[in-house]
Order: C-alpha cells, then sequence, then structure tokens
C-alpha cells in the first residue's frame, strides 16, 4: 500500500525529544483496554448533512464492539502517524434502531450503498494473500451492510483547518454513486490506488450479499425535507 504523505498539518510546534520519550515510557507500563479493544479498520467517505454539495471526507475507521449490536469507531484522516482524530462514529442494528424515537433516527445513515457498491473496504495488510483477506473482508461487509451509524466530524480537515474549531458536524453517507461530489469513480479510485484496491472487483464479489430493506428515516440528507435541507 502507496501510504499517503505523512506530514503534520495540525498549528503548534513538532513533537520534542522530551514529550517523544515520555510517551514511549508510558505506552510500556500504562492499560490501554480500550483502544486495545479495537478489531477493524475500514474506510469509506462521508458526505456533510448540512452541506452535501461539498467534496466527499475520506475517513479511516479503527472499530471495536461494545456487544454484538453497538459498535464505535474513532475516525483519523490518515491510516498513518501522524494522524488526526477527525470523528467519531457508531453502528448498531436494525433492532436498536427501530428503538429510536423518529426525531433521532434521522440522524443514521445505512451502509447499503457503502458495501455493495465497493466504496467501503477493509484495508489489506501487505503480509495477507488477496484470496484470504476478500473471504474476511466479505464476512465483515456482511454484517455491516445491516447496520445504521451515526457520525459526527469534529475537525474540518478537507478546507484545511489546523485545529478542531467549531461545533461538531453531522455526516452522512452515500446511498448512490452521482451524490459525490467530484465524480464516484475519480474519487474512489485515487483511494483505490492508494491501498491497492478495487472498488469495481469489490462490487463483484460482494454480488451475492444480500441488501436490508433501508428503514425510511435513515438517511435523511439524501430526502427531501431532512436532516441536511
Amino acid at each position: 500500500m502507496d501510504s499517503m504523505p505523512v506530514t503534520n498539518k495540525a498549528a503548534g510546534q513538532p513533537e520534542s525529544t522530551t514529550n517523544k520519550v515520555l510517551e514511549t515510557g508510558a505506552s510500556v507500563v500504562q492499560n490501554f483496554a480500550p483502544v486495545q479493544r479495537i478489531c477493524a479498520h475500514l474506510n469509506a467517505f462521508h458526505a456533510y448533512a448540512d452541506e452535501p454539495n461539498r467534496p466527499a471526507v475520506e475517513a479511516n475507521h479503527y472499530c471495536s464492539h461494545l456487544n454484538d449490536e453497538v459498535r464505535q469507531c474513532i475516525l483519523y484522516d490518515s491510516p498513518e502517524q501522524p494522524a488526526r482524530i477527525i470523528g467519531i462514529e457508531y453502528m448498531i442494528t436494525p433492532r436498536l434502531y427501530e428503538t429510536l424515537d423518529a426525531e433521532e433516527q434521522i440522524f443514521w445513515h445505512s451502509h447499503v450503498f457503502e458495501v455493495k457498491s465497493g466504496m467501503l473496504i477493509m484495508p489489506k495488510p501487505a503480509t495477507v494473500p488477496h484470496a484470504a483477506w476478500e473471504v474476511a473482508e466479505n464476512k465483515e461487509m456482511e454484517q455491516v451492510v445491516t447496520l445504521y451509524g451515526k457520525v459526527y466530524h469534529l475537525w474540518q480537515t478537507d478546507r484545511g483547518d489546523k485545529l478542531p474549531v467549531g461545533p461538531p458536524k453531522l455526516m452522512m453517507s452515500y446511498t448512490a454513486a452521482d451524490q459525490m461530489p467530484g465524480g464516484f469513480e475519480a474519487v474512489v479510485g485515487d483511494r483505490d490506488k492508494r491501498f491497492g484496491s478495487d472498488w469495481k472487483r469489490k462490487k463483484e464479489i460482494r454480488s451475492y450479499i444480500e441488501e436490508p430493506k433501508v428503514h425510511q428515516n435513515a438517511d435523511a440528507t439524501w430526502a427531501k425535507g431532512g436532516a441536511g435541507h
């Protein structure tokens, strides 16, 4: 995989040797149990709910399970250091989604298009054969395709912000290729080049995955009068 450029785009002075030493020492003795629960790296694109015509924002999701029905993900702008945390996403099962009030349901998005289009990927480790990884990735996609997600971005790195300023921004996922500014094939294709992936191949090998019915209140950005309008 060709990694993204390693540059620190945050405001502030470069990390000092003192802080690097303290960081290394702390990592040896402290308990990092919550982050050690992270078990999946996903990559996809988000749209601003209130400004869906802004360029798509690429997000690297590092996810863990709270239980069989709830996942939580830390979102980074890059899979390489120094990576900035740009947001968070929660994913829940349809059963839990149904327990939410209608006013709350509009803030959640489906993952059907993400999965079936090949836009959502689990970046492959260089040491794992493609065939074996595709099996593992598809098993993950069989679950994710049914889930609803709620995403907030805290740092608008796409507009060049050097710090996470302003209020959190509700984000949504795309539900059709023609919704993505810049063109789906161009945007996702550029990502694929960096990760050694191929959305067309993903789409083909996921064709067997059944599409669940999406609740009418989800994906409100793309519905007239929804959260993004």
